[in-house]
């Protein structure tokens, strides 16, 4: 049982006390102001803002078209919906890999445009300087390794990462480094269940799993797919709680036949 019922607000000092007391993170996405306040009050220890939003809201193929704008958008409206979780925002592709003093204007930006309380960025070494950048101004870090959806042209592919060993060994010392640099948590996505509780084991910052076994501090899954939103999407790390694709649509072909043969609005529902 999760001692985050009695706390006010998530911090990133409770996400880390959580792994030292080996008591598991719970992390959904959320793009919008109503899924947010479900979410919240469902009593979720932390939401990511995630680019995703590219694919689940916009119905883009990947992350990479969706821009800082829409990103600060997005959180900005989960913020206005949120008492209590750690608000954390993804930063779009673009908006720091070539240049840390670009990063950190954009991560600045969502700080201050938002209200949200830390960003997230792909990537190990390739990405140091811009890590280091962005801590050194006072603005809370997650890293993302593993599978990084912002690369995916460089993959190639969505299949798992690091099951190699000079893979899974590059993993481990970005892990590493990142804690080095300040991240205070860091997202596994896609990864062997092995080497993802070996690299939980070789930090003391909360890792937070996606596709990537249970021996790690917390699991995240994108809020539409845990929900049945997105019906065709069925990876084996998925777990779906509803089947919200066939109700919505269902209750909407009941809405379509009950305005044609004029059973609503019925008199009740009339003023």
């Amino acid at each position: 049982m999760s001692i985050n019922k009695d706390i006010k607000r998530i911090t990133t000092e409770t996400l880390r006390l959580m792994k030292f007391e080996n008591r598991k993170i719970a992390m959904l996405t959320a793009y919008d102001f109503t899924i947010a306040q479900m979410v919240d009050k469902g009593g979720i220890d932390a939401i990511l803002v995630g680019d995703s939003a590219s694919n689940v809201m916009a119905g883009h193929e990947t992350t990479l078209p969706i821009t800082l704008d829409q990103m600060i958008y997005h959180a900005q409206s989960v913020v206005r919906g949120v008492e209590r979780a750690l608000v954390v925002v993804d930063l779009p592709f673009g908006s720091y890999q070539s240049d840390p003093q670009k990063a950190l204007d954009s991560a600045v930006r969502i700080m201050k445009e938002s209200g949200a309380h830390a960003i997230k960025l792909e990537g190990g070494s390739e990405v140091k300087k811009s890590i280091s950048k962005i801590v050194n101004a006072g603005i809370p870090v997650m890293g993302h390794l593993g599978l990084t959806p912002q690369s995916i042209y460089q993959f190639g592919t969505y299949k798992v990462r690091a099951k190699e060993e000079e893979e899974a060994q590059k993993l481990i010392e970005d892990a590493k480094l990142l804690e080095k640099l300040g991240c205070f948590a860091i997202v596994l996505e896609k990864i062997p269940a092995k080497l993802a509780a070996k690299v939980t084991a070789a930090v003391s910052i909360p890792t937070i799993g996606i596709g990537a076994g249970s021996e790690v501090d917390g699991q995240i899954l994108v809020v539409h797919d845990m929900l049945g939103m997105t019906h065709e999407f069925h990876p084996r790390f998925l777990r779906q709680y509803l089947s919200l694709h066939s109700q919505i649509t269902g209750a909407v072909a009941k809405y379509v036949e009950d305005v044609k043969t004029l059973d609503f609005p019925s008199k009740k529902e009339q003023y």
